[in-house]
């Protein structure tokens, strides 16, 4: 069959195939924003995306539906205001899931589609009443949260049962849901995929520091996380305290990312440790490949990991990546080539990394050069999209082949 025969034959296939992606809001994240990468690409390519949040629409929605792509919230539950915290999440709970039931029901999708532990727990509860469906779930990080709820880990172990295809973004993320009991035909494997293009727009690097206030010779480092316990930022600022003095006078770090909650607490610690004039706090952004044009070296220093969006997009932006040796993480980063890899909750470890990487911009620049390489051959967003319209083809038709051999 010729190329322009098969492309056709392809469209036909996906034309009108309903895929309902379901998760706990659409506020900035690295799930939220890799959901935002390959719905409208899914869309182009013929299938019909559809959105669900269970609580809020959130900080994205608009920029998925200025792509085109239908957001549907749970019902409008304001009313839940005049109720204690508890009582509130449980008739939010109660009444998403139904929400969700209806709009299974009522729109019949090819796929239904869990990203994340919470959407995962209560679409995959509501899936018992729904009927028989294609169901996927992704898991995007390491399943240490399961410590903290051990009843909650039993029912999704049982959920796996459920599933067609169960997903993780890394290896180490994939090898965790095998030892959890998923058969290993319905497991697979499927990476985050960056468009390198949208790193290669906006400013130059001199223009991207003269919008931020920075001089050509300060020394950059970037952080881009949620402010989120595990996400390691106390460690980060430890680092600094100790090695602030093998650091030009002339530094900065870039924090950005969502405050979940410990905002104030770094802010203090920043300025106990005399690190705090050199640290910008810029909370959540939506220009963050701008912000990385001015880059020096990127940093993600996480106690848990599945596999991080961040470290692409900077390796996606040259930057040589300091990571710690969690999830995904290694998987990513080739130590010594494209960054350096150092053990998590270890500030004396990751302040060497930041000098050893600081004194040396040929070093940096070749790792960058490297970062980016890598990523456009292992990582790239076509690679990303035609696997999950290998497997939503695969489960629409009715195919029973292992997950790992659809992919």
């Amino acid at each position: 069959m010729c190329r322009a025969a098969l492309a056709e034959r392809l469209r036909e296939e996906r034309a009108g195939r309903v895929v309902l992606f379901v998760i706990n809001s659409l506020d900035v994240g690295g799930t939220e924003r890799h959901l935002l990468m390959i719905a409208p690409r899914l869309a182009a390519n013929g299938f019909r995306p559809v959105v669900y949040t269970l609580t809020r629409r959130g900080n994205l929605s608009s920029r998925f539906e200025e792509a085109g792509i239908e957001v549907v919230g749970s019902a409008n539950t304001s009313f839940l205001d005049r109720f204690s915290s508890r009582i509130g999440r449980v008739i939010l709970l109660s009444v998403s899931m139904l929400s969700l039931w209806r709009l299974i029901r009522r729109r019949d999708p090819g796929v239904v589609h869990f990203f994340l532990p919470a959407s995962y727990l209560a679409g995959g509860l509501c899936s018992l009443a729904a009927g028989r469906r294609a169901y996927v779930m992704s898991r995007r990080s390491l399943n240490e949260y399961q410590q903290r709820h051990p009843v909650l880990a039993r029912i999704e172990k049982r959920l796996h049962r459920r599933m067609s295809a169960i997903l993780g973004n890394s290896r180490a993320v994939v090898r965790e849901l095998g030892e959890e009991g998923v058969p290993a035909d319905r497991l697979g494997l499927i990476y985050n995929g960056i468009d390198v293009s949208a790193f290669d727009r906006g400013p130059a690097r001199a223009a991207a520091r003269a919008l931020l206030g920075l001089n050509e010779t300060t020394l950059v480092l970037t952080v881009v996380s949620n402010l989120i316990p595990y996400k390691g930022h106390r460690d980060l600022l430890d680092a600094l305290g100790r090695v602030r003095g093998g650091l030009s006078e002339d530094w900065v770090l870039l924090c950005i990312g969502r405050d979940d909650g410990i905002g104030y607490a770094l802010r203090t610690q920043a300025v106990a440790l005399g690190v705090s004039p050199h640290v910008r706090w810029l909370g959540e952004r939506q220009d963050v490949p701008e912000i990385l044009r001015a880059r020096d070296i990127g940093i993600l220093c996480s106690h848990e990991e599945g596999f991080s969006n961040s470290i692409l997009e900077g390796m996606a932006a040259r930057l040589p990546m300091i990571v710690t040796d969690v999830g995904g993480n290694p998987e990513a980063v080739l130590h010594g080539v494209t960054g350096l890899i150092v053990p998590p909750r270890d500030p004396v470890s990751l302040g060497n990394a930041l000098v050893e990487l600081a004194s040396d911009s040929d070093r940096r620049g070749a790792m960058g050069e490297s970062g980016r390489d890598r990523v456009v051959r292992e990582f790239s967003l076509d690679a990303c999209i035609n696997r999950y319209e290998r497997l939503y083809l695969s489960l629409c038709g009715g195919k029973s082949a292992p997950v790992s051999e659809i992919l």
